[in-house]
């Protein structure tokens, strides 16, 4: 039995190699794997091998995460599989970064409060320092700016001012991805590579070690939530205790919820649809699209009181009239979330659960680890990219 898990975690971890150089690949180049006449499609081998620049680096910080983990389970004897990788590769649809990620099963109960902070936060700090390495070499070695000309020759005529011209070109730009800035990618963006060379926005894709290291933190940063059972769920659990993580994490969790929909519907959207009277169709599909978003919301915080089915119903009436409140003042009324979020928070509030299973011994950290764990939270802010991937259309 012991022999057939290996293999398959063998097989998974080869297909997953496979993936991401193939996602890689295609970041890369700027190219496709098939669907696509020339020169917009992948040509074997030469433009394969390209994509482990990617994939080597990305896989490298995925399993330096897990193993911290693992290693962790392993010093308390706390009985771990090793990693399952998930591959995924999704050319023929949409970018994809070839893989879901990957994940340990811990096969024995875990009895302190301190094994569960140490084993959550050795993952991410240990992947973390890789990717931080990762993104110092990546800016300090950035290839000059002929690099982008290889893979966009249309770029070539604007010259050094490519990014401007480009932003102003509606063919050019037009459904692009645009990666946002959080604290981290912007102190390396602005303070450690050298400004002419720093590519932007919506070309990082084609910089392997930027991108993984990019992939990285947006990883961390979602481990690192101080909900449930992630990575960071367990460090504030082992921070603060039973009684108050399991007031803070759904009250984090709601807040999360919140931003994630705000702008999604707004007063200003009602005024509009008020002022075109004569346009059923808009109205209507407002209030249809309405009504799924409050179920789609039911669904979500179903978990949060599970005693009580009104208690979701109400959560969810909740966040809308607060979104709907919010869009009313002008400082706000522009600004929007990131629905994005929104399969992870099904994720969380439906699969993994927002709560922190008990422990036999529920004894406070020492001062070493509290600094640990908050550090590990800092992180998390450093990380965090409030608009992670945003598309520009016109």
């Amino acid at each position: 039995m012991r022999n057939k898990t290996i293999l398959i975690q063998a097989i998974l971890f080869v297909a997953t190699v496979v993936t991401t150089t193939l996602s890689g690949a295609e970041s890369i180049t700027g190219k496709f794997f098939f669907f696509l006449p020339e020169p917009y499609v992948l040509h074997f081998p030469e433009d394969f091998w390209q994509g482990f620049a990617f994939s080597i680096p990305f896989l490298g910080i995925l399993t330096v995460h897990e193993f911290g983990h693992y290693f962790t389970a392993q010093y308390y004897k706390i009985k771990t599989s090793l990693p399952y990788y998930i591959p995924m590769w999704l050319g023929p649809f949409m970018m994809s970064i070839g893989t879901l990620g990957a994940v340990i099963r811990i096969l024995d109960r875990t009895r302190t409060r301190k094994q569960y902070f140490d084993i959550g936060i050795a993952g991410p700090l240990a992947g973390f320092v890789v990717a931080f390495g990762v993104l110092w070499y990546g800016f300090t070695h950035l290839p000059p700016i002929d690099y982008i000309y290889h893979i966009h020759p249309d770029y070539l005529k604007y010259g050094a001012n490519y990014a401007e011209e480009v932003m102003k070109n509606e063919k050019m730009i037009g459904g692009q991805l645009v990666l946002g800035d959080n604290l981290l990618f912007s102190f390396f963006k602005n303070y450690v590579a050298d400004p002419a060379l720093v590519p932007p926005n919506f070309e990082i894709m084609h910089y392997p070690l930027i991108w993984a290291g990019y992939l990285a933190l947006f990883f961390t940063a979602l481990n690192l939530f101080p909900i449930g059972q992630l990575d960071g769920g367990h460090i504030l659990y082992g921070l603060i205790g039973k009684k108050r993580f399991q007031v803070v994490s759904p009250l984090i969790y709601i807040l999360f919820v919140l931003y994630a929909g705000y702008g999604l519907f707004s007063v200003q959207t009602i005024r509009q649809i008020g002022q075109l009277k004569a346009d059923y169709a808009s109205e209507a599909d407002f209030f249809q699209w309405l009504l799924l978003y409050i179920f789609g919301l039911r669904i979500c915080f179903s978990r949060i009181n599970p005693e009580n089915k009104y208690t979701a119903w109400i959560l969810s009436l909740g966040v809308v009239v607060l979104q709907l409140g919010l869009s009313m003042i002008p400082a706000i009324e522009s600004k929007h979330g990131f629905s994005g979020f929104f399969p992870f928070l099904f994720l969380l509030g439906r699969v993994l659960g927002i709560y922190h299973p008990d422990v036999e011994e529920d004894e406070p950290l020492d001062w070493k680890r509290q600094v640990l764990g908050w550090l590990a939270l800092l992180i998390f802010v450093l990380c965090f990219t409030p608009h992670p991937f945003m598309e520009v259309t016109f």
